[in-house]
């Protein structure tokens, strides 16, 4: 994959690389990213020499159909796990735990801390669970990572990208040995992750926000809703305007028919008068 998808994608889009001195050449590491594109997950392990492991919903693993086969093996391919969502909770531990055994045997693993794509460019609030939980387990260093300009190449919905030159800077790793064995303690989980969050703010020059993308989300679909309910109620509203007007020009327009009647009743009786004396 790296040679069929990495090769290309590089000589296509140019990605411009700073720290990549910062990736061992050899043992465990969590790369923490920030989040913009669909796209992160290609351009992020086509710059490094070594594999890196995602992890991935499992739906893209078991679409059925071609597709659905074409799809689970380029996701198998380029170094993704199927982890289920259907629950919030036991996703997020076969997430830890499909990480735990990445860095076990010595490899890669990428993970957003964020835990969905940015819906505006920003940088959100990082999930303590995932990232801390994982690093704390194995000891493994955290080197932030900032993904440039990558939502400019492929937006969300978007299916054809964009040829623009997007950038990676990747940090000094972070040790967090200092806390192992107190990964569960949501204090410290919460300071880890901030910490990385912190790091990767520094390296993509974003503004952060200090609550979930999630929740960002939800705000974001709750307004589009609203509004879209505005706009059908005010719809309904024209519409009712419009059908009493019609209404009421209708009935001046049958007062008028029935003075006009009268007026040529009149005139008929005035003109036929003198004829019958």
């Amino acid at each position: 994959m790296k040679v069929a998808i990495g090769g290309p994608l590089k000589l296509a889009f140019r990605p411009w690389v700073e720290g990549l001195e910062n990736v061992p050449a050899e043992g465990p590491a969590v790369l923490a990213s920030n989040h913009l594109s669909f796209s992160d997950s290609f351009f992020l392990p086509a710059v490094l020499d070594r594999k890196v492991t995602f992890i991935a919903k499992a739906e893209y693993f078991t679409t059925p159909g071609v597709k659905g086969r074409m799809t689970a093996a380029f996701f198998k391919g380029v170094g993704q796990l199927p982890v289920d969502r259907s629950g919030a909770r036991g996703a997020g531990e076969a997430a830890i735990k499909s990480g735990i055994e990445v860095l076990e045997r010595g490899e890669l693993f990428g993970i957003y801390p964020e835990g969905t794509r940015s819906p505006d460019g920003r940088l959100y609030r990082g999930k303590p669970g995932g990232l801390a939980r994982v690093a704390l387990a194995t000891g493994a260093p955290v080197i932030p990572v900032a993904m440039i300009d990558t939502e400019k190449i492929q937006a969300p919905g978007q299916v054809m990208p964009k040829l623009m030159r997007p950038g990676i800077r990747i940090g000094k790793p972070l040790d967090f040995t200092r806390y192992q064995g107190m990964e569960h303690d949501r204090f410290v989980l919460r300071a880890v992750t901030d910490e990385v969050m912190y790091e990767i703010m520094k390296l993509s020059g974003q503004e952060y926000v200090d609550i979930y993308a999630t929740a960002m989300k939800r705000q974001l679909a709750e307004a589009a809703k609203a509004e879209k309910e505005a706009e059908k109620a005010a719809r309904a509203a024209v519409a009712r305007a419009d059908k009493e007007q019609a209404e009421k020009l209708k009935a001046a327009m049958e007062q008028a028919e029935k003075l006009k009647a009268a007026v040529e009743q009149a005139d008929r009786g005035q003109a036929g008068g003198p004829s019958e004396r």
